[in-house]
């Protein structure tokens, strides 16, 4: 997820990465879709899209290489409020974690990310994200850090640190409830001033439906610079 200072911008992706992987050998295909119900109605830049009341989202490709490295592809886009199509480009991740990190009480990983984003998307068109992972998973709880790095190459490049994190519980039949928080502090050395910052809370459900595996989440916007609603939602299924 690479988020621009300033005022809010809406995003493909909404995800605390937890460190699961595919299994080795297997695909998994994600879809990630947000609206934005109420947002600004000013683009961050000159020819950029304007958040509010915008559909965005990436289909993601991810193969299991090892039970320790996963290979990922992504096609960002946008919806903007007039109904146009926007295509966002393309990236492309290599993530790296704890082996079966679904079965251990503390897990960790990195991702690396590596993007090419179209001139409606972003004045800098190439970036690279680093999130690191970090994880507790014990009760039925888990909590999860991603203290992100985004670096942004061209005219306005910067890097900025995006904190996001999980606290869920597993209330049974596989499902599980939480909040997530995603943020956008500014550049690193140099942080927005706070009524500027990106600062969302998303309460989430997560459930398996007919073969899916679902996250459902209603976030609210907690300074001026953010997205006052939002919703999300991510499909996702290995074959």
């Amino acid at each position: 997820m690479i988020l621009q200072t300033g005022a809010a911008q809406a995003v493909d992706e909404i995800q605390v990465y937890n460190a699961d992987i595919a299994p080795v050998g297997t695909f998994t295909l994600q879809q990630h879709l947000n609206y934005v119900w109420q947002g600004s109605t000013q683009a961050d830049f000159p020819g950029g899209i304007a958040p509010n009341r915008t559909l965005n989202g990436t289909p993601e490709l991810a193969y299991g290489v090892t039970d320790w490295y996963e290979i990922g592809l992504y096609a960002p886009f946008s919806l903007d409020s007039e109904g146009n199509f926007v295509p966002g480009g393309v990236k492309l991740r290599h993530l790296f974690v704890s082996p079966h990190a679904a079965e251990r009480k503390v897990f960790y990983g990195l991702n690396i990310e590596l993007s090419y984003q179209t001139p409606r998307f972003s004045e800098s068109p190439f970036g690279i994200e680093l999130r690191p992972i970090f994880g507790l998973r014990d009760l039925g709880w888990e909590f999860i850090v991603n203290p992100i790095i985004d670096m942004s190459f061209g005219p306005s490049g910067s890097v900025a640190f995006a904190p996001a994190a999980r606290l869920a519980r597993d209330v049974g039949h596989d499902i599980m409830l939480g909040v997530e928080y995603y943020s956008d502090l500014g550049p690193l050395g140099n942080f927005s001033p706070g009524n500027v910052q990106q600062h969302s809370l998303f309460g989430v459900i997560d459930f398996t439906a007919f073969g899916f595996d679902v996250n459902f989440g209603v976030g609210f916007g907690l300074t001026e610079g953010s997205s006052p609603l939002v919703t999300k939602l991510i499909l996702g299924r290995a074959f």
